[in-house]
C-alpha cells in the first residue's frame, strides 16, 4: 500500500458548490474509485494565510499498476461527467508536474 497526498486551490466562488457536490458524491464515482483500488480517500479543506481556500487529498492505493488503474478511472464516462463538474472548481498549482491536475505531495514523516 502506498500513500498519497495531493493540493489545488479552490475557486473562492465554488467553495460552497464543491462541498455540496462533495456531500453527495454519485455512487457510481465511489465505485469506480474503489475499482482502481484507492481506499481511505479523503479531502481536506482550508483557507491558508494567502486568504485562498485550498484542498488537500489523501488516499491509499492498494493496487499494482498505479498508472493503469488511474487511466482506467479517467476513462470512465461517469468520472468524466464528475469530473466536467468539480474542474471548474479548482485552480491546478503552477508547481504541478507535466500532466498533474492536482500537484502531488511527497511524503516527509509516517508514523504507523
Amino acid at each position: 500500500m502506498k500513500r498519497y497526498g495531493m493540493v489545488i486551490r479552490l475557486r473562492r466562488d465554488k467553495v460552497e458548490d464543491y462541498v455540496r457536490m462533495h456531500a453527495a458524491v454519485w455512487p457510481s464515482v465511489l465505485a469506480r474509485i474503489s475499482a482502481c483500488n484507492l481506499r481511505n480517500y479523503s479531502i481536506f479543506l482550508q483557507q491558508l494565510d494567502d486568504a485562498r481556500p485550498y484542498l488537500f487529498a489523501y488516499f491509499e492505493y492498494t493496487g499494482s499498476d498505479f498508472a493503469a488503474d488511474m487511466a482506467r478511472m479517467a476513462a470512465d464516462p461517469e468520472t468524466q461527467r464528475w469530473w466536467k463538474l468539480t474542474e471548474p472548481c479548482q485552480e491546478p498549482l503552477a508547481a504541478r508536474a507535466p500532466g498533474e491536475w492536482w500537484t502531488s505531495m511527497s511524503e516527509v514523516f509516517h508514523h504507523a
